[in-house]
């Protein structure tokens, strides 16, 4: 295993190991889940929390010919120098406002979605500017409600005006797509009536000249569990990094996936207390009897859900303990029971589960939350330290 040490050797307060060698095998696991359409890789929020540059050239060397960005920024940054993604990838992001990056993107060879005329407008301008034509995506809203171009009239206007532009040598469609509202939802009646809605919508764009590259709806639940939906690319976010998007869908093993982050911290702190002690804030916890406390050195800063108070399971020399009360801003206390692990001994709060560890979706179902913001929130003051960085690792 090779691994990317702190600096000059310091030992860490904390650290999110990241395990490039699962990015790898999740990547090749989905494409064996859609073995005729071509893979994104999204890597959208720093590869949800991950690192995205990192995992962006881990999907690639599985395979990955796409990656996907929210922002134009973040779709940028894997293009800056240095960065090692290579120049045959396709690189789309799809989360535009007025004034964004549009010539640089252009410039940069992306792929750019838009969702009305304003964007269309907008990148055209950047087109002339730059002096070649922009890559463009034609997003439909087919239910989710949220981005992309009503049906009817909008879509016609949207899908007219584009092949205009085209004509002119100022763009190319590369692409017609869509999301999905409930993929993660087994069965849900908005699921078929996307599909049909959009089938529609790709038609009635094709008839009138439209030629993309590609095609495609499918996230991450819809990559696992709904063939029919992945046309020519599938875009896998969560899953790619080992997590289920959802466990009524199944379990991240069901489907051939490992998760890639394993957040841990080093103890700071082993007390002896009294039983009826306050524990942090507000004292909602309280020492039962007399016991010894962990100081664990993470907090909401770095992103460990307040929600979590009082629920969320911690590892600590392989018994599972559950956070004594707040979790506050730099740090929470686990009751360890009396047992007395010294400082610096290791808490693991999530990871693959392999050593009887949590999971993310561990912290999720006591945050009341969804394990994607679990791992997307784990904040820039931990060190993200990558192993298997070769591919044979």
């Amino acid at each position: 295993m090779n691994e990317t040490v702190a600096p000059g050797g310091a030992e860490l307060r904390a650290r999110a190991e990241i395990d490039l060698a699962a990015v790898r095998a999740n990547v090749r696991a989905l494409r064996e889940r859609a073995p005729g359409a071509a893979l994104m890789a999204v890597v959208k929020a720093d590869g949800y929390g991950h690192g995205a540059v990192a995992c962006a050239r881990a999907a690639v060397e599985a395979g990955a010919t796409w990656l996907g960005t929210a922002t134009p920024q973040e779709a940028l940054a894997l293009r800056a120098p240095g960065a090692g993604v290579p120049d045959d990838v396709r690189i789309m992001c799809w989360l535009w406002t007025p004034g964004g990056p549009w010539r640089e993107a252009v410039e940069a060879g992306l792929d750019v979605s838009l969702s009305g005329m304003w964007a269309l407008r907008e990148v055209i301008g950047a087109a002339r500017l730059a002096g070649r034509p922009a890559r463009v995506q034609l997003k439909a809203d087919t239910g989710l409600g949220r981005g992309g171009c009503q049906p009817g009239d909008d879509w016609a206007e949207l899908v007219a005006e584009a092949l205009r532009a085209e004509a002119e040598g100022l763009l190319r469609v590369t692409g017609l797509w869509s999301h999905f509202a409930c993929a993660d939802e087994p069965g849900h009646p908005s699921v078929a009536a996307q599909l049909t809605r959009f089938r529609e919508m790709v038609a009635y764009a094709e008839r009138q000249g439209v030629d993309p590259e590609v095609r495609h709806i499918a996230n991450s639940p819809a990559t696992l569990t709904l063939p029919e939906s992945h046309f020519d690319l599938v875009r896998p976010g969560i899953a790619m990094y080992g997590v289920s998007p959802s466990p009524e869908i199944g379990t991240p093993a069901d489907f051939g996936l490992r998760p890639v982050m394993t957040l841990s911290a080093a103890l700071a702190l082993v007390k002896h207390v009294p039983g009826g002690h306050g524990v942090s804030y507000g004292h909602h916890y309280v020492t039962p009897g007399e016991t010894t406390l962990g100081l664990v050195p993470l907090g909401y800063a770095d992103g460990i859900p307040r929600h979590a108070s009082s629920s969320g399971p911690v590892l600590v020399e392989g018994k599972w303990r559950t956070v004594a009360g707040r979790i506050a801003m730099d740090q929470f206390v686990v009751d360890l029971g009396g047992d007395e692990p010294g400082p610096g001994a290791e808490a693991v709060l999530f990871g693959p589960g392999d050593r009887g560890e949590p999971t993310a979706e561990d912290w999720a179902q006591a945050a009341g939350t969804i394990a994607y913001e679990i791992v997307t929130r784990i904040g820039s003051r931990v060190p993200r330290v990558y192993v298997n960085e070769e591919q044979g690792g």
